[in-house]
């Protein structure tokens, strides 16, 4: 019998925690709590954190977010005004302002989500398509963008001119999406592109217009270069010339010299005696007959010949 009565306590004691357990729920700081009766949301929305009562296994506790929450959209290709193809890759910053609303509307994060993705893509793509590329691309109107300076004298396009600049049509999506979404209980605290690119279409006429403004450059710099080099050598060329003119004169003009001394000590040294100017023509004589005179020379010398002279002599 004590065993009937313990069972039946402690069948009855599981009872209890259960039905403690669905009557008693807690709410963080994080979050509101919703309560909804056979689906339909029953009171008002409980904002304050704590310890909370509902009836059991007839209300049910659907918790909404508080925080700030983010919407990371996926990149879509969509046109320009100028017909340039790019993809557009956004993201965004949102939060449940109305939580009621927010259940009755889309009961979910995940139904927020895509929505805010239809929503949110839609604007983007009819703001992109209202403005040239260079708007989307450009911080704000009054940046000046940054030049080249290897382009200043290379006939390119320039940049045009803009009106609005990537910041105010960010701030146009934001104005024209938050009032679709505040139907739904949603706040849009902030909308930017997070990357923008050139479609694969587009992006080989870009890389080729890049590389043929790279191209004038190269030929421009070659075409100084040859200048420069065609210059260099002429200089060259010149003062070598002049170089090699003023070191001829300089050796010539030495070489006069010299042989002007050397005459002049022959001179003195042979002309003062009668022997020693007989020496001195023995010797040129000899040198003569070295330099013209060799194993294969015929010679046919007339008599009284300057060359016979010497050799006359010897046989007398």
């Amino acid at each position: 019998m004590n065993n009937i009565w313990g069972i039946a306590a402690l069948v009855f004691g599981v009872i209890v925690a259960f039905v403690a357990a669905q009557s008693f729920y807690t709410v963080d700081e994080t979050e509101r709590v919703i309560i909804t009766q056979f689906g339909r949301p029953v009171g008002e929305v409980i904002d304050q954190a704590g310890l909370k009562v509902k009836i059991p296994f007839i209300q049910e506790v659907n918790r909404i977010e508080k925080r700030i929450l983010v919407w990371d959209g996926s990149a879509n290709d969509m046109p320009t005004k100028d017909k340039l193809y790019i993809t557009v890759d956004t993201f965004g910053r949102w939060r449940i302002r109305d939580p009621l609303q927010f259940f009755l509307r889309l009961r979910d994060e995940r139904s927020a989500q895509s929505r805010l993705e239809d929503i949110l893509g839609s604007e983007t793509r009819n703001a992109v398509a209202r403005h040239e590329l260079i708007e989307i691309i450009r911080t704000t109107k009054d940046r000046s963008p940054e030049v080249d300076p290897l382009l200043a004298d290379v006939d390119i396009s320039t940049l045009l001119p803009i009106s609005q600049g990537r910041q105010r049509i960010e701030a146009g999506i934001l104005e024209a999406a938050s009032g679709k979404l505040a139907e739904f209980g949603i706040e849009l605290l902030d909308i930017r592109f997070k990357r923008i690119n050139y479609n694969d279409s587009v992006r080989e006429k870009i890389y080729s217009r890049m590389i043929s403004e790279r191209d004038q450059i190269a030929d421009r710099f070659r075409s100084e270069g040859a200048g420069e080099a065609a210059r260099i050598n002429g200089n060259k060329e010149r003062e070598l010339q002049t170089i090699e003119s003023v070191a001829y004169r300089t050796i010539q003009k030495i070489e006069g010299d010299a042989d002007a001394r050397a005459t002049d000590i022959y001179a003195r040294s042979y002309n003062q005696t009668p022997e020693a100017v007989a020496l001195y023509t023995f010797l040129k004589t000899l040198e003569t007959y070295r330099t013209v005179i060799d194993r294969d020379t015929t010679l046919v010398l007339s008599t009284d010949s300057d060359l016979m002279s010497l050799m006359k002599a010897m046989e007398d």
